[in-house]
């Protein structure tokens, strides 16, 4: 899938996966001291805004612009506009305007996995020592046991691969495993397993 894709799924006034923010972002980084923070494919910028609101000087970086655009939009309603910058870039090429940072978020970037291995790479040298890194992904356990995301294996990680992406860069691992949540389909709620990783830079 490329940029022209998700240009045209963007393409609504309406926001594709809402504006509230993912709740283990949520979790993981409202305990955190806020500072200056990248969301890595971040669209419409429900995480991005939500950090905002908290007080991060934020950078969404996505490969659509329309959702950059409605990004911006959205920080400006809820009056952070001035603490949200945006890069249309891909997450396997993208040069941030400000680095390095105490925070990086990765949503969802359900790619092949040696791409995935060489995007989290490239935001790894983007975080401060001691700073955080948090991504959720669909997890490759819905295959078998749930719903949500694609049903490419290809594109869908779980901990163990995750864990084995960050072999090398200097990182603790405060957290990384399956949890357990809800999806909405048109059947209902459904159970769905997200892989969370969540890390700190060593010094």
């Amino acid at each position: 899938m490329d940029a022209k894709y998700w240009d045209d799924k963007y393409q609504t006034d309406e926001f594709v996966y809402t504006k509230v923010v993912n709740r283990f972002v949520k979790e993981y980084c409202e305990p955190l001291t806020p500072g200056t923070a990248m969301d890595i494919a971040g669209g419409e910028g429900r995480n991005t805004v939500w950090l905002a609101t908290q007080g991060w000087r934020v950078e969404n970086i996505d490969f659509s612009q329309i959702a950059l655009d409605k990004c911006l939009k959205f920080a400006e309603e809820e009056g952070v506009q001035g603490s949200v910058d945006t890069n249309c870039a891909s997450a396997l090429e993208f040069v941030p305007n400000e680095t390095p940072v105490d925070l990086a978020v990765i949503g969802y970037l359900q790619i092949p996995q040696e791409q995935l291995k060489v995007a989290i790479k490239r935001v790894t040298k983007h975080v401060k020592p001691g700073g955080y890194l948090m991504g959720v992904w669909h997890s490759r356990d819905n295959l078998e046991h749930s719903f949500g995301g694609p049903r490419d294996p290809e594109v869908l990680p779980n901990p163990e691969l995750l864990t084995e992406y960050l072999a090398g860069e200097r990182f603790e691992i405060l957290d990384c495993r399956n949890r357990d949540g809800q999806i909405q389909t048109r059947e209902g709620l459904k159970p769905s397993v997200t892989a969370v990783l969540f890390a700190r830079k060593l010094a």
